[in-house]
């Protein structure tokens, strides 16, 4: 199984990024998937979820209404669109499988996202 996610960047306060996140070794369809971050000297953070047909999108307090969940079924994709980001929001982000949780079954290994002016 592999969880291969890239977009990540450098970008300024209020700007955006759109990670990427592309899945295999796995029935890509059959999985519920988050995105989860870690900031330097923090635990991990959920971010958001999205149901195995894209139906239901979940999102923490921080980023609703700023951040945008995705998949693509089809190319075994799942996304992040990041609007208005923060300085809060510089951390490294991971793709995963299933839903909010403490533990998740697979977890790629990251894009590093800095905001920075």
């Amino acid at each position: 199984v592999q969880l291969v996610e890239s977009g990540g960047g450098t970008v300024q306060p209020g700007g955006s990024l759109r990670l990427s996140c592309a899945v295999s070794g796995l029935t890509f369809s059959s999985y519920d998937m988050s995105w989860v971050r870690q900031a330097p000297g923090k635990g991990l953070e959920w971010v958001s979820s999205i149901y195995k047909d894209g139906t239901f999108k979940w999102y923490a307090d921080s980023v609703r209404g700023r951040f945008t969940i995705s998949r693509d079924n089809a190319k075994n994709t799942v996304y992040l669109q990041m609007n208005n980001l923060k300085s809060e929001d510089m951390a490294l982000y991971y793709c995963a499988t299933g839903r909010r949780s403490t533990t998740y079954q697979y977890k790629g290994q990251g894009t590093q996202v800095t905001v920075s002016s």
